[in-house]
C-alpha cells in the first residue's frame, strides 16, 4: 500500500470510529428517561429549592429533568397547558404541584390514560388517580402555627388569617388546621371570621394586610399561610411600627424572612422541606419505571423556626 492510500485508509478508519462513538452516545442518551417537574409557579424561593431537590435526584438517579411552571401560581390554565405539552412530548413521568385541587383533575386523568405516571407533590388534588403524594402534612403545619400563636398571646386576643387563594389544597389545609386548633385549644382567642386572600402575591398580601389592620385595630395576631403572604404581612407590620405588638406567625423561609425573625418583626416561621419534596417526587417516578411500587403517601415533615432555635443544626439544615 503506497503512502497516499495509507493516509486515506487511516482517515476513513478514524471517521468510522467517530461515527460508531456518536451512535453509542446517542443510544445512551435516548435510553435516559425524562421526567417533567411542574410547580405551581416559579417565582418564589420555595420552588427554587424544590427544583434543587429535583435536579439532585435527576443526577443521582440518572434521569433527565424538565423543570417548567407558570409564572404565577394563580395561572391554572397555564399550568394545564404545560402538563398537556409534557404529555404530548411523551415524557416518562410527571411530578406535579396542582395549583388548584379541582381544575387539574382532568389533565391528570389524561396523563394516566396516556400511560404517563403522575406523582402529586406539595398540594393535594381531588382525585385518587395518581402514583404518589409527596408533601408536608399541611393541616399539621397549621396546627403548629396555632399552638405557637396561642402560647405567645397567652390564650387571649384577636387574630386574622392571611390566606393564599381558595382552592389551593395545601394552603386551604393550613388555614383550616390553624382555625380548628385555635378554636379547640385557645377558646379565649377570637378569630376574624373572614380569611383574607393575598393571591400568592406579596404586593397584594401587603395591601390586604393593611386593610385588615385598619378595619381591626385591636388585632393582636396574624397567621400567614405561605411565603408571599408572610412577606406582605411582615412589610405591613414594619410600615405601621407594629413589630412586637402584632404577633406574626408565617410559613416558609427566605433569608429576608429569617432576618425578620431575628429582628422581631416575625415571631416564627413554619418550615417545610421543599428540597426533599423535589427529590422524593422524582424518585417515586423512577421507582415506578424500574418496576418498584413507591409509597402512596410520603410526608416530608414540618418544623417551627423561632429566634431561639434559628441557629440550631436541625433548623440550619432545613433552611440551607
Amino acid at each position: 500500500m503506497n503512502k497516499s492510500k495509507l493516509i486515506i485508509f487511516i482517515a476513513l478508519s478514524f471517521l468510522a470510529s467517530l461515527l460508531i462513538a456518536c451512535n453509542r452516545s446517542e443510544g445512551a442518551k435516548s435510553s435516559q428517561k425524562t421526567i417533567a417537574v411542574i410547580p405551581k409557579g416559579v417565582s418564589h424561593s420555595f420552588w427554587l429549592t424544590v427544583k434543587a431537590g429535583a435536579d439532585a435526584a435527576g443526577k443521582d438517579l440518572n434521569v433527565n429533568i424538565i423543570w417548567k411552571g407558570p409564572a404565577q401560581e394563580t395561572d391554572y390554565s397555564g399550568q394545564i397547558n404545560i402538563v398537556e405539552d409534557m404529555i404530548n412530548q411523551r415524557v416518562d413521568g410527571i411530578v406535579l404541584a396542582p395549583s388548584h385541587g379541582d381544575s387539574l383533575v382532568p389533565i391528570v386523568k389524561r396523563a394516566q390514560d396516556a400511560g404517563v405516571p403522575v406523582t402529586i407533590f406539595d398540594s393535594g388534588i381531588s382525585t385518587q388517580n395518581y402514583l404518589s403524594y409527596v408533601s408536608t402534612d399541611n393541616r399539621k403545619g397549621g396546627e403548629v402555627a396555632a399552638k405557637r400563636m396561642g402560647e405567645k398571646l397567652g390564650g387571649k386576643g384577636k387574630v386574622a388569617i392571611l390566606g393564599v387563594k381558595k382552592g389551593s389544597v395545601s394552603t386551604d389545609e393550613r388555614e383550616e388546621g390553624f382555625r380548628d386548633a385555635i378554636q379547640k385549644g385557645f377558646p379565649g382567642i377570637t378569630i376574624v371570621p373572614i380569611i383574607f386572600y393575598g393571591e400568592a402575591n406579596a404586593a397584594k398580601s401587603l395591601a390586604v394586610t393593611e386593610d385588615v389592620l385598619t378595619s381591626h385595630p385591636d388585632l393582636t395576631g396574624l397567621f400567614a399561610s405561605n411565603e408571599s403572604s408572610t412577606v406582605g404581612a411582615m412589610r405591613a407590620i414594619r410600615q405601621r411600627n407594629l413589630a412586637g405588638k402584632v404577633t406574626l406567625v408565617g410559613f416558609d423561609a427566605t433569608a429576608d424572612l429569617i432576618q425578620n425573625v431575628r429582628e422581631g418583626a416575625i415571631d416564627s416561621l413554619v418550615l417545610q422541606n421543599p428540597f426533599k419534596m423535589g427529590y422524593e417526587g422524582v424518585k417515586t417516578i423512577v421507582d415506578k419505571l424500574n418496576g418498584k411500587q413507591p409509597e402512596r403517601r410520603i410526608d416530608t415533615g414540618v418544623a417551627l423556626l423561632t429566634k431561639d432555635n434559628v441557629d440550631t443544626p436541625e433548623i440550619q439544615k432545613l433552611i440551607k
